[in-house]
């Protein structure tokens, strides 16, 4: 069983005397830098200028700052932009700053597992991950409450790097619910693993194909929306609070008894080996090396596929019926 922290395992003083940067100020940067600050500790956001991202700190009561200053400035440094420009991010304005003394802080640990940032030896370098987004960060927070978070230490030049990382957990409320110990490795892999075969492409292409199945078989496109799409949310939400079996107790006898017998026929065998492969091409780092090199050169398949996506029925008839629903606007 993982080892899990509280917040009687965790001391906010050992960061009092610290400064904190927040590297990106999107809604996870916001989430954790609003609950630090509220936390009693110094933060520094860094954000690019004339960015909604900018405007938005700016009202938050922060100056964002350059990242090189504010890599100067800290003795903390948080990176939250996004995972495919972390290192030329690094290499451009944080490295030269990295220093005894100084951690170096993640909430993904991609761009370290992967060794597209190799960080000097005396630096510490953990972290932090809430397993939520910035938003529900940042609401837990002001309720009192917190959302749990992932611990791993990659460096411990200082012999803190657990003891300052339990802080900042603290800090954004996650040691409320409590943090997991875990290691970049299982981190980065579990989460390109969970990403691609179950929460964004597995889900995606089953609705898809559940969708086209139907309207191939001469039943409305509408119908196959809301059968094969819209009522996902209804049993997600289910399995969200209640788990697989709690979902299954509250669904109709007919719906579990299909659930039972028709559901390993869709997942089966061949597609549990399928899930393997893509899991081994996450571990040896080759889908790493392809969504690198399809940033480096301007994203041509990313592009298309976005495309692609776009021009699918199921696209059409959702945008269509969801103006029939207004609780869904914004």
């Amino acid at each position: 069983m993982a080892k899990i922290y509280y917040e009687k395992d965790a001391d906010l003083n050992m960061l009092k005397d610290k400064t904190i940067a927040i590297i990106g100020y999107g809604i996870q940067g916001r989430g954790q830098a609003l609950n630090l600050r509220d936390s009693g500790l110094n933060v520094i956001v860094s954000e690019l200028a004339s960015t909604p991202n900018f405007e938005t700190a700016r009202q938050d009561g922060f100056e964002p700052v350059d990242a090189k200053v504010a890599a100067q400035k800290a003795d903390i440094i948080q990176i939250l932009t996004q995972d495919h420009v972390q290192a030329d991010l690094y290499s451009n304005c944080i490295e030269e700053y990295m220093q005894t003394g100084k951690s170096l802080v993640f909430s993904h640990g991609f761009n370290i597992h992967f060794k597209q940032i190799v960080p000097p030896a005396e630096v510490d370098v953990w972290m932090i991950a809430p397993k939520g987004p910035g938003a529900l960060v940042r609401s837990q927070y002001e309720e009192g409450k917190g959302v749990p978070c992932l611990v791993a230490i990659y460096q411990d030049a200082s012999g803190n790097a657990l003891k300052d990382a339990l802080a900042y957990a603290k800090g954004i409320g996650g040691a409320r619910a409590g943090v997991i110990e875990t290691t970049f490795k299982e981190e980065t892999e579990t989460d390109l693993f969970g990403e691609q075969v179950v929460l964004c492409g597995g889900v995606s292409e089953l609705v898809k194909k559940g969708f086209e199945t139907l309207v191939e078989a001469g039943y409305q496109p509408e119908i196959a929306y809301f059968e094969c799409l819209h009522e996902l949310k209804l049993i997600t939400d289910l399995i969200y609070t209640d788990g697989i079996v709690g979902m299954r107790k509250r669904v109709s006898d007919t719906a579990e008894y299909g659930d039972y017998s028709r559901g390993p026929r869709v997942i089966d065998a061949r597609i549990h080996e399928e899930m393997k492969k893509i899991l081994a091409e996450v571990q040896s780092g080759e889908f790493a090396r392809e969504w690198m090199a399809e940033n480096k050169n301007n994203r041509p398949n990313f592009t298309k596929y976005r495309e692609d996506a776009e021009k699918h029925p199921i696209e059409a008839v959702g945008k269509q019926l969801r103006e029939m629903m207004p609780w869904m606007k914004k």
